[in-house]
């Protein structure tokens, strides 16, 4: 399909430069449309996100000049030849997407055709890529080309076109609610802060505590046990890192438990107090609904060592959110967490090796859940809770808000490293500012 308006020949663009700390704001031809199944979109805002920041530091093993990010949102521009009512048989939005619709992307383009796409591991599409890594450059442009747009991206401006437990209706008065700068989340952090609640909060390890009945009876159906008292079923989390996603993690982590009911302590763990704070004032502006009647602290790594030690006689947590992504975090959600606990891993890790002994693993009878968030696959739970917490999510600039400001590209160098020094939070560029 032919662009909606002639498009221009160069844009702006957020380019990394190898080996490490070298972000450069430069012109560089605008995207073309390369296979059937692209589509290009013009990009209206793109996020700065603590996964950047480990090609950033030279930490991931790239050694090539590319576009940055992999989180943004836009308008579709410009179509491959694969798009129209002929594409019966593929994903609905090879039929239904338009140039002129309102989009926002996963980080990772996935076919949606596969058997690892049908099943929801969406993020390990065998022909996948990551955005704003060497494989394909970035979002933060003023143009992107989207592989496998049918499989990969959501058309916002229709609704009906992707699931949800709110009623069509409800969906679209939301949408029309929404600033974008609250709908850009959904391309990644509250897709992975959510991926890591549900997966801590559903392990195996912990089905003892939600039914009542010890292992192995607990993964079958039954009454509670009178053997199981009810201390025995405090659940204890703990969540390292308080980043953006780490905030994520724990708005959804408190969503899920309070609408279950169920008795809980959560401690947030962060070695940075303006983050520590950040996450005491978003945990105070949530509604009593959203919070439950557990606790929720937010704690340096030595205070947070002596909570768990206290709230659990020494055992400690029940399982462990670990969303830095290197071995100190790792090491200490290893030492926080109880035997036959649960570690969840969203972090990015890099080169380094996993800083245990088989031992130490067989020891403590420590079960793991590693790697990248399917974010397609997540995005209809993230974008409920996006419209149920907007007093978390819907503002810009505040102590008690995710993002903290919206700036244009050209400050892109100097923010990238007040990120990554800790000096602010989640950032967002509109690339037309």
């Amino acid at each position: 399909m032919a662009p909606s308006n002639s498009m221009p020949e160069t844009m702006t663009a957020i380019r990394w430069h190898p080996p490490a700390f070298d972000i450069r704001v430069e012109s560089v031809p605008v995207p073309k449309i390369q296979e059937p199944d692209d589509a290009i979109v013009k990009v209206s805002l793109a996020a700065l996100c603590g996964s950047d920041l480990h090609v950033y530091r030279g930490h991931a093993g790239v050694d090539k000049i590319h576009i940055s990010g992999h989180e943004f949102m836009g308008e579709v521009v410009e179509l491959g030849s694969s798009y129209g009512a002929h594409s019966k048989g593929r994903p609905e939005l090879y039929a239904t997407l338009k140039v002129g619709d309102k989009v926002v992307s996963p980080f990772t383009v996935n076919c949606g055709e596969c058997d690892v796409c049908r099943l929801g591991y969406t993020c390990r599409c065998p022909v996948g890529a990551l955005f704003g890594s060497p494989a394909l450059e970035g979002g933060q442009a003023q143009y992107v080309r989207v592989p496998k747009a049918g499989g990969t991206l959501f058309n916002l401006s229709d609704p009906k076109s992707w699931h949800s437990t709110l009623s069509p209706e409800m969906k679209e008065k939301a949408l029309a609610g929404i600033a974008d700068s609250s709908l850009l989340m959904l391309a990644d952090i509250l897709p992975t802060g959510v991926f890591a609640a549900l997966q801590a909060l559903n392990h195996p390890k912990v089905l003892p505590a939600l039914s009542g009945r010890p292992w192995p009876a607990s993964f079958f159906p039954g009454d509670v046990s009178t053997t199981v008292l009810p201390k025995d079923r405090m659940l204890t989390f703990a969540i390292i890192g308080l980043g953006p996603v780490g905030l994520c993690a724990s708005v959804s982590l408190l969503d899920m438990l309070s609408e279950k009911q169920l008795p809980f302590q959560i401690v947030a763990i962060d070695p940075v107090e303006s983050r520590r704070e950040k996450a005491m004032a978003v945990y105070s502006k949530i509604d009593q609904a959203g919070k439950g009647s557990g606790k929720f602290i937010a704690q340096s790594i030595d205070d947070a060592k002596k909570t768990v030690a206290t709230w659990t006689e020494g055992v400690g947590c029940t399982a462990v959110l670990e969303i830095v992504g290197n071995p100190s975090a790792i090491s200490l959600a290893y030492d926080l967490v109880r035997p036959f606990g649960a570690i969840v891993s969203v972090g990015v890790h890099g080169e380094p090796q996993m800083p245990f002994t088989g031992r130490q693993l067989y020891n403590k009878n420590v079960s793991f859940d590693f790697g990248r968030c399917p974010a397609r696959a997540m995005f209809p739970m993230a974008f409920d809770l996006l419209v149920k917490r907007q007093d978390v999510f819907g503002e810009v600039g505040g102590l008690d808000s995710l993002v903290d400001r919206i700036i244009g590209p050209n400050e892109a160098p100097e923010i990238y490293a007040a990120f990554d020094q800790s000096k602010i939070g989640k950032a967002v560029f509109d690339m037309w500012k």
